[in-house]
C-alpha cells in the first residue's frame, strides 16, 4: 500500500495543472493514465491532433493564398493520408516528451493502468499485464475526460463509418465525407476537409448548430462554408445509417437521402467514468457520465473527492480545463490562490476559425441590457488586403449604461488569437473609450479592434464628464 497527498486519474490538461502545481508546492503526488503515454484525449485524440491537422491541411493546401492565385492553387498536388500524419505524430511525441519532462522535474510520479475506486479513499490499479497495485491518498482528482458516444443503431465498421477517435488513422483521404452532429468536433472535420476539395455533407438533426454562438457570427460561418463547399442539411433526423458496400447511405427523415464515400460520426460524447467504480467512493454522474461540482472548489459531492476538465461538461475546453485542475490542486491541498476570470474565451478551430468571449448579442437582449455594436470586417483592413482575406468579421458589444465591453465575437482568420485582446479588456474593465485612445499596429488584423470600436464609438451618446472636460479644455484656450 502506498499512501499520496494527491492521486489524479487522467493526465489531460486539467490532471497534467493539477499536478504540476502539487509538485511545485513538494506535495507527493501520483498521476495515473490507462494509456501508456501521458496526455489525455487532449493529446493523443482531440485538441492537439485536429489543430495540428488542421494546420497541416490549410499549408499543404494552398487555403489561405487562393485569393490570390486562383481555386486550382495547391502547395502539395496530390494530398494524400500520410501527407497529413507527419506533422501529427511529430507534434504529438513533442507534446507527450514535454509533459514527461515537466513531470519528472517536479517529481511528479506516474503509474499506467486502470484505476478503480475500492473505498472513498483507496483506488486499485490494474496494468495492462493483470498486475493490481493499492494506493491510497488524502485527496482525489478525476479527470479522466470523455469519450465517443457510439449509439448502438450506427454500424461503425473501422473503416467507412467511423468515429472522431479513429478519423485520425484515416489510411486514405475520401472522396466525399458526410458529417453527423454540427457540433464543435463535427463542424471543425467537416470544414477542414471542405479545405482539401472533399465533397462534405454536414447532418444536423436540430435546426439550427452552435447556438451558443452569436447569430450574427453563424450567419456569417454558414455562408462561408456553404461557399467553400459544405452541404450544410439542418432541421431533419436520421432514420438509418447503412454500409452499403462501396458506399455509406444515410436516409432522413425527410425522405431526402445523403450518399458518401466515408461517413464520421460527430454526435455527441459521454464522461469517461464507467470504469471508475465510482459507487464506491459514493459518487453518482448524470446520464451522459459526467460529474456535477462546486464550481469554484471542484469537490465532488464527497468533499476530498474532485473533479475537473471535460468530465464535469461545459465549458469543455482544455484551456479552461488546465485552469480547473490548478484551482482544484490548490484547493485539495489548502493553498490559497486567485479566483478564475469571469470572461474566458472560446476557439472553434474550424474554417473559418471562430472565437469568442463574453456576451453574445442575444444574451444581452434576453437580460434587457440596453447595448450598441461595432462591427469591422477584415477585408477593411490593410493587413487583410495583404492576405487576401475576403470574409471574416470581429464584432463588439458596449453596455450604454457603462460603456464597458461585454462581448467579442470573431470569425475569419485568426480568430482564436485576437480574441485574447478583448478578453483582457473585458476583465480588466475597459470600456469602448480604450478603443478609440489607443493606437494599434499598422497594418495588422488586430486594427479591426480600432475600426468596431470607433464604429460603436459614433453611435453611442457622449458622457456629460467628456463634454464637461473637453468645455474646460476650449475656454482654457481662449484665454
Amino acid at each position: 500500500m502506498s499512501h499520496y497527498d494527491l492521486i489524479i486519474i487522467g493526465s489531460g490538461p486539467s490532471g497534467r495543472s493539477a499536478a504540476i502545481q502539487a509538485g511545485k508546492l513538494k506535495r507527493r503526488v501520483l498521476v495515473i493514465d490507462r494509456r501508456d503515454r501521458f496526455g489525455g484525449v487532449s493529446v493523443h485524440t482531440g485538441t492537439i491532433p485536429s489543430k495540428t491537422l488542421r494546420e497541416t491541411v490549410l499549408n499543404l493546401s494552398g487555403w489561405r493564398e487562393r485569393s490570390f492565385y486562383g481555386r486550382a492553387y495547391r502547395v502539395k498536388e496530390a494530398i494524400g493520408a500520410d501527407d497529413l500524419k507527419v506533422r501529427l505524430h511529430k507534434t504529438l511525441d513533442h507534446e507527450v516528451d514535454v509533459l514527461e519532462h515537466q513531470f519528472n522535474r517536479n517529481h511528479v510520479d506516474t503509474l499506467n493502468g486502470y484505476a478503480k475506486f475500492i473505498g472513498p479513499n483507496n483506488i486499485e490499479v490494474a496494468t495492462e499485464t493483470g498486475e493490481t497495485t493499492q494506493l491510497t491518498a488524502d485527496k482525489f482528482l478525476i479527470s479522466t475526460g470523455t469519450k465517443t458516444h457510439r449509439p448502438d443503431d450506427v454500424p461503425f465498421n473501422g473503416r467507412s463509418i467511423i468515429d472522431s477517435d479513429e478519423f485520425l488513422e484515416l489510411t486514405q483521404i475520401p472522396r466525399s465525407l458526410a458529417v453527423v452532429g454540427a457540433g464543435v468536433i463535427g463542424v471543425e472535420y467537416a470544414t477542414m476537409f471542405a479545405a482539401l476539395d472533399v465533397r462534405v455533407t454536414l447532418i444536423e438533426p436540430r435546426d439550427s448548430f452552435l447556438d451558443f454562438i452569436d447569430r450574427t457570427l453563424i450567419d456569417e460561418f454558414t455562408h462561408q462554408i456553404r461557399e467553400n463547399g459544405v452541404d450544410l442539411r439542418l432541421g431533419s433526423k436520421i432514420e438509418k445509417i447503412e454500409d452499403a458496400g462501396g458506399h455509406v447511405e444515410v436516409t432522413m427523415g425527410n425522405g431526402r437521402h445523403v450518399r458518401s464515400e466515408m461517413l464520421l460520426f460527430a454526435a455527441g460524447r459521454m464522461g469517461a467514468t464507467d470504469r471508475l467504480g465510482l459507487d464506491a467512493a459514493g459518487l453518482k454522474t448524470d446520464h451522459r457520465g459526467r460529474l456535477e461540482v462546486d464550481r469554484k472548489t471542484y469537490q465532488t459531492a464527497v468533499p476530498h473527492i474532485y473533479a475537473a476538465g471535460d468530465v464535469i461538461g461545459h465549458p469543455s475546453l482544455a484551456s479552461t480545463a488546465t485552469q480547473q485542475g490548478r484551482v482544484a490542486a490548490c484547493h485539495a491541498l489548502q493553498v490559497p490562490t486567485l479566483e478564475e476570470s469571469p470572461w474566458y474565451p472560446y476557439g472553434i478551430y474550424s474554417v473559418p476559425e471562430i472565437s469568442t468571449c463574453g456576451m453574445s448579442e442575444e444574451e444581452m437582449q434576453a437580460r434587457g441590457i440596453p447595448y450598441e455594436v461595432g462591427v469591422a470586417r477584415f477585408r477593411e483592413t490593410s493587413r487583410g488586403h495583404i492576405m487576401g482575406l475576403e470574409h471574416g468579421l470581429l464584432k463588439m458589444l458596449f453596455s450604454l449604461k457603462t460603456r464597458r465591453v461585454l462581448g467579442v465575437q470573431i470569425v475569419g482568420e485568426g480568430a482564436t488569437e485576437l480574441v485574447h485582446i478583448g478578453q483582457a479588456v473585458m476583465n480588466l474593465k475597459g470600456t469602448v473609450d480604450y478603443f478609440v485612445q489607443n493606437t494599434f499596429n499598422y497594418p495588422t488584423l488586430a486594427e479591426a479592434y480600432k475600426i468596431a470600436g470607433l464604429d460603436a464609438f459614433n453611435r453611442m451618446p457622449i458622457p456629460e464628464e467628456f463634454k464637461v472636460s473637453q468645455g474646460r479644455k476650449l475656454s482654457g484656450k481662449g484665454k
